[in-house]
């Protein structure tokens, strides 16, 4: 692949890119069987200009329909455990994952600017967001939120409804 021969790309290989990747990523290992996608700089419009060569950055084999399954059940029973995990527990691995966008944030902004043809600190900007995100999610989660039905009891049961696909979940805190 081209980009990565180019020493203004090496940030690629930092990034833990190879010219050719896997896209499925599900029970903890990545995969990939279905069609290949490449992707490419924008920026060389053929459009424009047909007689241009295409800037290949890298490819991407994408998930077969029986990978893509496995990965969507995996997704299921992976959303079922992080529920069951605290909420302040939730906020520190979101927090991790800020921490480790931040620690790749130039890297990150130059992929993007490359594959959409951004402007560096548009591209920049695109992760800056998701770390801003990841930040407000950590502060969230040290809220209770939903409607809160006390017991008429002291010290009994109470229902917390939170937003869920599962249930309505009760506590006690006998």
């Amino acid at each position: 692949m081209g980009s990565f021969a180019r020493k203004e790309h090496q940030f690629l290989t930092e990034l833990g890119l190879a010219p050719r990747n896997p896209g499925s990523f599900a029970c903890g290992a990545w995969g990939g069987s279905g069609p290949v996608v490449t992707s490419t700089n924008p920026t060389n419009n053929q459009a424009r200009f047909p007689h241009t060569i295409r800037s290949v950055i890298a490819e991407v084999v994408e998930a077969s329909a029986r990978e893509y399954e496995e990965g969507m059940r995996a997704c299921y029973d992976a959303a079922k455990t992080w529920m069951a995990i605290p909420a302040p527990k939730r906020g520190e691995i979101v927090r991790q994952i800020g921490d480790a966008l931040r620690a790749k944030l130039h890297h990150l902004g130059r992929l993007v600017s490359l594959e959409m043809g951004k402007i560096l600190p548009e591209g920049i900007g695109e992760v800056q967001e998701i770390i801003d995100m990841c930040d407000y999610a950590v502060g969230l989660s040290r809220q209770l939120n939903g409607s809160i039905i006390p017991s008429e009891r002291w010290n009994a049961c109470i229902a917390l409804e939170r937003c869920s696909n599962y249930s309505v979940d009760h506590y006690c805190n006998d």
